[in-house]
């Protein structure tokens, strides 16, 4: 379904600039690597532009962020959207306290974002206005479930022609949509969510493939998304062979989105378009 999205990534080998979080970044910079991009990893606000205009992709996470990283954020993203190249937006825990919710409010007015990925509660935060994050996991009463689905949807459509950004909302279930398409990606496992950073690591995937489709990027982050599930239940079934845990799992996250390629991807997705 995804064979020109994954070849353009093997063919291209996009350079993502990720600023973000220093609790992941070591794992977003391998997971780029294994899904063929090749990150840079820079947040010095004086070299920010000038690493910006070399690569393909930037992504910007706020899991750990102060105000000197707020600005080389917004100084790279101005000189990204400049150039013309995607920026992938993961507000990680917005909603959990003023400076977080002030911030991806500023960054949402001064800079025009490709993607936003979020958990439901993230997403729910900058739509509506609510406040039910509980630091970086999303609140229970959020979950999407059969009864609040097409609510959901409308919300995260709305959301995307506001602010023409391709919204990702990962959980169980992860919706990709923009104003008027919208995936829905049953891949991955639930073990995923006690590994730190296998959503920060799902980000700067998005912002490898993205990187190298830079003119479909609703399809580009609905096979990011895919991949990184899918790599989810592949490494939870060779866990499950051994006596190992969550550690290992990451590993093998890893090593699984590095064997990805269309075969592999056709033959395990698990996918709805409406």
């Amino acid at each position: 379904m995804f064979e020109t999205i994954l070849e353009n990534v093997s063919q291209k080998t996009p350079l993502v600039h990720a600023i973000t979080n220093y609790v992941t970044v070591n794992d977003c910079a391998n997971i780029i690597l294994a899904s063929g991009g090749s990150p840079i990893m820079a947040d010095n606000i004086y070299e920010v532009e000038e690493i910006t205009s070399i690569c393909n992709a930037l992504v910007i996470n706020i899991g750990t962020i102060n105000d000197v990283l707020v600005e080389s954020m917004i100084k790279a993203a101005k000189r990204a959207n400049v150039i013309g190249n995607p920026i992938i937006l993961d507000p990680v825990a917005v909603g959990a306290s003023k400076l977080r919710t002030d911030t991806v409010g500023r960054l949402l007015q001064e800079v025009k974002f490709s993607v936003i990925r979020g958990n439901i509660s993230e997403i729910k935060a900058i739509a509506l206005g609510s406040n039910t994050a509980k630091g970086v996991d999303a609140d229970e009463s959020d979950v999407i479930n059969t009864n609040n689905l097409e609510e959901t949807i409308a919300f995260a459509q709305a959301l995307s022609k506001k602010t023409g950004a391709v919204i990702v909302i990962s959980g169980a279930m992860d919706l990709v949509t923009d104003h008027e398409k919208t995936y829905l990606i049953y891949n991955g496992h639930p073990l995923m969510a006690k590994v730190t950073g296998t959503g920060c690591m799902l980000t700067a995937v998005i912002g490898s493939y993205c990187g190298a489709n830079k003119d479909n990027i609703l399809e580009a982050t609905a096979a990011a998304v895919s991949s990184m599930g899918l790599s989810g239940q592949l490494a939870y079934d060779k866990l499950s062979q051994t006596d190992f845990g969550t550690s290992t799992y990451r590993t093998y996250i890893i090593d699984y989105m590095s064997q990805m390629n269309s075969d592999l991807l056709n033959g395990g997705l698990e996918i709805e378009i409406r």
